[in-house]
């Protein structure tokens, strides 16, 4: 049974959360709370749980001052937050689950069902570290996304690197101009969210590009678009008026 701490400074919050967990997650047991960072020091290290369900703001601290406190962490950690869009663009990029204010019952009984499958993996200190480093960036200054794979790793890897985005079902194939081909747990809509806007474009439903990496458009009904490395990839006729004005013709 999955042992869950929850840190938030909200006596109200913290009573909701462990309602829903007592009542939506039964395979977990609810072992402890807190309501600020130094007791939530005292409870990891005294109860040591396998999942924390941890507020990012709180008095005297934040959620990242206590992972400084007790890096390396042994346990997965979800995060409570009503933080802007910028900053969950943040823990999108570096794979890591949250929860917005108000919970939401079905994301809660997902994040937590995905801690249960991921206890005992060794990733969450590089996830933690490159959001720390995500969070500190200004707005438009995050280069770097974490690709989960199927090896029980993440691949950190420079978006600028990515020539396109495939879909393989619930799975994406991504391929970066030094010829690799990973495969990703993340689906390509998830990677749509992810990644920014102004420089990837849905072409297709099966795939996400580059717009700095394409060499060549093939005028058709749709058309085709050929890739740096020679990838044709067919435009979807739906797709091709937003395509030609994002290239400026």
């Amino acid at each position: 049974m999955l042992k869950v701490l929850t840190v938030d400074d909200e006596p109200k919050n913290l009573r909701i959360i462990k309602e829903l967990l007592k009542e939506y997650c039964p395979q977990v047991a609810h072992v402890g709370e807190a309501d600020n960072i130094d007791t939530a020091y005292d409870l990891i290290k005294e109860l040591q749980p396998d999942l924390v369900l941890l507020d990012i703001e709180m008095p005297h601290g934040n959620a990242f001052d206590l992972l400084d406190k007790i890096m390396p962490v042994n346990f997965e950690i979800v995060f409570v937050t009503a933080f802007d869009s910028y900053s969950l663009k943040a823990f999108k990029y570096s794979a890591l689950d949250y929860l917005l204010k108000p919970v939401d019952i079905a994301e809660l009984k997902a994040v937590v069902a995905r801690a249960e499958l991921r206890a005992g993996q060794k990733n969450m200190n590089e996830q933690l570290k490159f959001l720390m480093q995500n969070i500190k960036q200004p707005a438009g200054g995050l280069q770097k996304i974490a690709v989960p794979t199927f090896k029980d790793q993440l691949d950190f890897i420079d978006f600028q690197s990515i020539l396109y985005c495939e879909a393989s079902g619930a799975y994406t194939y991504i391929f970066t101009v030094d010829g690799q081909k990973l495969i990703s747990s993340k689906s390509l809509k998830e990677y749509e969210e992810i990644l920014p806007e102004h420089t990837f474009f849905r072409l297709h439903h099966s795939y996400l590009i580059n717009l700095n990496k394409v060499k060549k458009y093939h005028k058709g009904r749709g058309g085709e678009v050929e890739m740096e490395n020679g990838t044709f990839l067919e435009v979807a006729t739906r797709r091709k008026d937003d395509f030609m004005r994002r290239i400026g013709y």
